[in-house]
């Protein structure tokens, strides 16, 4: 049983999962708008300041739409995702017409839609305050920022050749219109038209409803700065608008997302661009303890979807608790790791194996481009282990076949940094359904299974930072009944009584430390 109370209207691929949260009169509603936006045909064109405004203004009238929609439902605070204003696929010369140059509001007070005056060239940022204003809402948008560089007597490293940064930015608008946070992202995906900031920020702001939210973008949430380090430092609120292509079957954008917040044991609000044919879609919003996520599927008419849900609160100073130190890996608020709900085990699971030898018949195939080691579930029911060098993962099982048709199923391990389309050090544990019955078919893209699965599964892992996830048939979401982390690196997670066939179950380990070598 659990508690969500969500405003949706009912949609095939609208759901909610989750585990009784803890009792509480601290909560809140928030909104997230999955945006179909409407594109510029034409992104390596420049557009004059002009032609740039009417194109951003298609998108403005459908946020006021959806933000009014928000308000009606109670929403406090209401999410939009990347890219949503303008699109993508920009050049660096081509998106001229659309930045404004963005205040810091660190630096100053600023209310665009009182003082529209104040500024030139601030068309977008006007109509965003007025938004937040009209509605009550506290809004977060994600738009271009152009910043001169800093004058100086010799050239800064970091400033491009021609004497503007340019960057994929968040803007936060308190209810009054107010602009009280920026955030310019540091890890960037194929965005020519944007620079990586010189050094990472780590952007919050607080809320009178909810205390503190911090702030991240798309590619940020395989990165330490800054969302980890956000996390570290005892925010448990995060906002994420994305603009995410996703990839079966380990990075999904619902997977990834609810696999952050259970991982990190944090609240997640994102809100990510539909387009089916850069295969995005997948927005939620994510506690520990519950999931109200959209995922389109291919085809389907409907182009945008808000999603409205309750959650509690979970900034620490709001509710009067007290936040250990940076670095404590002993508190509740700041350590990401499980078990900080009463649904986890506080034992190690009896059947649990300190040490594991490789199951026999082990082959290789790619998945996510990663050379995974598998071992193929050619029974029933039983235990198999299997190792990428030192790291390896243990699993217990139970098939339980719904149909006439047969299914393959394979546990892979990969330790090593992946390489493609980005750079990061990974250990992985997965249970995977192959796209056929043959063992190279093992890592394939897969959308729907039929056989669901009792299973327990465990990796001993070089890093704290684990996140754990449940894809079942149709993209659909379950949440791991058991979860649990030990002081020495082993991790989890137990399910049974699936509603759905089993696409994949992972343990997705992230060794930031190890990066950079």
């Amino acid at each position: 049983m659990f508690l969500l109370f969500a405003f949706v209207v009912p949609f095939s691929l609208t759901s909610a999962v989750g585990q009784a949260e803890p009792v509480s009169d601290s909560s809140y509603v928030a909104a997230v708008y999955e945006h179909g936006v409407i594109l510029n045909p034409e992104p390596h064109l420049l557009l004059s300041r002009s032609a740039a405004l009417q194109h951003v203004r298609g998108n403005l009238d459908i946020y006021e739409e959806q933000a009014a929609r928000a308000a009606q439902q109670g929403a406090r605070i209401l999410v939009f995702p990347e890219d949503g204003l303008q699109g993508f696929n920009f050049s660096r010369s081509s998106i001229s017409g659309y930045p404004e140059t963005i205040p810091d509001p660190q630096q100053e007070n600023w209310n665009p839609c009182t003082e529209p005056g104040r500024y030139n060239n601030t068309e977008v940022l006007q109509r965003l305050s007025c938004m937040a204003r009209r509605y009550n809402l506290y809004l977060v948008a994600n738009m271009a920022d152009l910043q001169p560089c800093p004058l100086q007597t010799s050239p800064s490293p970091s400033c491009p050749s021609d004497g503007r940064w340019q960057f994929n930015t968040n803007v936060v608008f308190r209810s009054d219109g107010q602009l009280v946070a920026r955030y310019h992202k540091h890890n960037l995906y194929f965005e020519e038209a944007f620079d990586t900031p010189p050094q990472p920020e780590i952007i919050t702001f607080d809320t009178p409803f909810a205390g503190r939210f911090g702030l991240l973008t798309c590619f940020d949430i395989l990165f330490q700065e800054p969302t980890v380090s956000l996390v570290e430092r005892g925010v448990r609120q995060l906002i994420y608008p994305t603009a995410w292509m996703n990839q079966l079957p380990l990075l999904d954008a619902i997977q990834i997302q609810r696999a952050f917040s259970l991982g990190a044991n944090v609240t997640l609000l994102a809100a990510n661009i539909r387009n089916d044919r850069l295969i995005m879609t997948g927005s939620g919003i994510y506690t520990p303890f519950s999931a109200t996520y959209h995922h389109a599927r291919k085809g389907d008419p409907e182009e945008g979807r808000l999603l409205v849900a309750r959650v509690p609160v979970l900034d620490p100073q709001w509710l009067g608790q007290s936040v250990a130190t940076e670095g404590s890996a002993s508190s509740a608020a700041t350590d990401p790791g499980f078990c900080h709900q009463e649904s986890c085990f506080d034992s190690s699971h009896p059947d649990a194996t300190s040490a594991v030898s490789p199951s026999s018949a082990t082959f290789t195939s790619s998945m996510m481009y990663d050379p995974f080691t598998f071992v193929p579930l050619n029974e029933t029911e039983g235990k198999l282990d299997v190792c990428d060098g030192t790291f390896c993962c243990h699993l217990q099982y139970r098939q339980l076949p719904q149909g006439s048709s047969k299914e393959l199923y394979a546990l892979g391990a990969f330790a090593g940094t992946h390489t493609v389309n980005g750079r990061y050090a990974l250990q992985v544990c997965a249970l995977v359904r192959c796209a056929g019955l043959e063992t190279s078919s093992c890592g394939q893209e897969v959308e729907e299974a039929e056989t669901k699965m009792d299973f327990l599964l465990e990796g001993r892992f070089g890093t704290r930072y684990v996140y754990p996830s449940v894809l079942a048939s149709r993209l659909s979401l379950e949440q791991p009944e058991h979860l649990e982390k030990t002081a020495d690196g082993r991790v989890t997670m137990k399910h049974s009584n699936m509603t759905g066939g089993l696409v994949t179950a992972c343990l997705y380990g992230r060794m930031y430390h190890l990066d950079n070598e």
